[in-house]
């Protein structure tokens, strides 16, 4: 009865990091994000909890999900239709946001370290940071189409990126 009771309270807890799908339809394009959206919790978020210059899962749990069916310009750089995870690597001033073709269950290994593996690297572009006068309470992955400018963007703590998608 004991494991019957942890597995079933285990399978209707709410979940630390709940998941969240975005997704835009313009015209025939259709984009969709897939991923998990951690509180900050009165913690140190970038350089600290997600520490500088080194890949990120982009979330928790499951790795972030990012699919498209036509082919976009991604900075200046084609990335083609398909599914992909979505890494990144926060610094200071700029972060490098990766689109990698291999599909991970999970963001993290045993060890914590990112799943991630480089030679699937689809394509990668570095983005400015923003900084926010106010704290974003949960990791926010969304799409900004409100200047006739498609951004996907990514907000935490006092971060804001904007990565430019035609």
């Amino acid at each position: 009865m004991l494991a019957y009771s942890v597995f079933v309270e285990n399978i209707f807890a709410q979940r630390l990091s709940p998941k969240d799908i975005v997704k835009i339809e313009l015209n025939d394009l259709e984009l969709k994000v897939f991923y998990n959206r951690p509180y900050k919790k009165d913690r140190e978020i970038f350089g600290a909890l997600v520490p500088f210059n080194q890949v990120w899962r982009t979330g928790a749990n499951e790795a972030t999900t990012f699919e498209t069916n036509r082919t976009l310009d991604v900075s200046g750089m084609p990335l083609p239709a398909g599914k992909y995870t979505l890494w990144t690597v926060p610094k200071d001033s700029v972060w490098t946001v990766i689109f990698n073709s291999k599909q991970y269950s999970w963001g993290v290994d045993s060890e914590m370290k990112p799943m991630w593996d480089p030679n699937y690297d689809a394509l990668s572009v570095d983005v400015p940071v923003r900084n926010l006068r106010k704290p974003v309470e949960q990791f926010t992955i969304a799409f900004d189409n409100s200047t006739d400018n498609l951004f996907l963007t990514m907000a935490w703590d006092v971060v804001k990126i904007s990565v430019p998608l035609k």
